[in-house]
């Protein structure tokens, strides 16, 4: 047997979401269990067959386009959380990490921070951690291009760090880059470079969901690695049988 998770993602429908949220509101859960990750899911089941036509239509009609974000499951932009996607590098390209800080200042401000102040907090901007050190690096204007693709911080850094001063030129491929899912904390890059696992690591601002859909509308894909989208239901949960033959 073959099976197929796809996480789709829509833009909010007010008809739509209404349905939904009367339905949960009015008829009990089939399941509600939280999981051994500590996650709770909890399933309603619509078997009203004129609101499961009501809802048929309305995606029909107010749903124009759907967007493929990752495996799993469908949610709308309203209920999705997307948390950053972090990079840990095991080389510094012979760099010091004095001469390394100096290559960044050609693209970035480059500026000391403490933990309270370690993640970022708007575009452009990405957290540092080398030597038990926090930076901020905010890109300089005319560091990057303005289409879908190439303003993503993930373009950013891919361009102006990972591949012009580290030599990582293909992300998915390099054993010498690393990724960590933004759910695990700052503390984990903190942990895997304070135990020489890697030299340093990025934090990154979080995608935009917006920005995911003005990727896919221009025709393009994203970056590898550059989103983490939450919640996640848990694999094999709900199955449907296509074909029963």
């Amino acid at each position: 047997a073959q099976t197929g998770i796809i996480f789709l993602a829509y833009k909010d429908g007010a008809a739509i979401s209404k349905t939904i949220i009367d339905w949960k509101l009015t008829h009990p859960f089939e399941y509600n269990f939280t999981a051994e990750d500590g996650i709770r899911h909890t399933v309603w089941v619509i078997n009203d067959e004129n609101i499961i036509q009501n809802l048929t239509e309305a995606f029909e009609t107010l749903v124009p386009a759907t967007y493929i974000a990752d495996g799993h499951h469908r949610f709308p932009e309203s209920q999705l959380s997307i948390f950053d996607y972090n990079r840990i590098v095991k080389t510094l390209n012979g760099y010091t990490t004095a001469e390394f800080l100096e290559k960044l200042t050609l693209k970035f401000e480059v500026q000391k921070v403490d933990k309270a102040n370690r993640k970022p907090t708007e575009e452009k901007t990405f957290g540092l951690y080398i030597d038990h050190q926090w930076y901020q690096l905010k890109a300089k204007p005319g560091t990057y291009e303005t289409d879908p693709i190439n303003i993503l911080d993930v373009s950013i850094l891919q361009k102006n760090i990972m591949s012009e001063i580290l030599g990582i030129h293909d992300s998915k491929t390099d054993h010498r880059i690393d990724f960590v899912g933004g759910i695990r904390g700052l503390k984990e890059l903190e942990s895997i470079v304070d135990s020489q696992l890697a030299k340093a690591a990025f934090a990154c601002y979080p995608v935009g969901i917006h920005q995911l859909f003005q990727v896919a509308d221009s025709g393009d894909v994203m970056p590898p690695k550059s989103t983490w989208f939450e919640p996640k239901t848990r694999d094999g949960l709900i199955v449907f049988q296509l074909n029963k033959s």
